[in-house]
């Protein structure tokens, strides 16, 4: 009788400890994908509104274009289809569209549309409250109806609205 009892000691201790775990309301550890972090990084727990307003800055090929941007805004929303939304974008980006990451390292991302910033593989990275994008404009997509050319390789410094 005591074998029997010995044998069924080590399944009843294992059974107690994992009692014992779900009584104290732990749960499992669930680690987050790339994606998901860089999604995040984007857009928070949803939808995310970034700006050059405040203490932001743009250049193009290193000369402060900040000005010309001054009041530019960028929403991105995570939902089941990833859409974004700009505000004075001027000739540079679409007034809205889908965004997407671009290949499997979650550190670019690519936006639709038909103005010279769409398309392009835009490196970003995010911190704390600041959004940096990172992207270079070829001729001749940067010519819009002739008179502005709009090539040159920009940074948007963006802070969380």
């Amino acid at each position: 009788m005591n074998s029997r009892i010995l044998s069924i000691l080590p399944l009843v201790l294992i059974f107690s400890f994992l009692v014992a775990c779900k009584e104290k309301g732990e749960k499992p550890i669930t680690k987050k994908t790339p994606e998901q972090i860089a999604t995040e990084a984007l857009t928070g727990t949803g939808t995310a509104q970034w700006t050059v307003a405040g203490s932001g800055s743009v250049t193009r090929d290193g000369q402060n274009v900040t000005s010309t941007y001054a009041t530019f805004e960028l929403f991105l929303n995570a939902g089941t289809s990833k859409t974004y939304s700009t505000k004075n974008g001027g000739e540079l980006f679409d007034a809205n569209g889908n965004w997407s990451f671009a290949g499997t390292n979650f550190d670019k991302i690519i936006l639709t549309g038909t103005k010279p910033a769409a398309t392009r593989e835009i490196s970003f990275t995010q911190t704390g409250t600041t959004l940096r994008l990172e992207f270079r404009v070829p001729l001749p997509g940067a010519r819009v109806v002739g008179t502005s050319a709009l090539a040159g390789s920009y940074v948007f410094n963006l802070v969380k609205k």
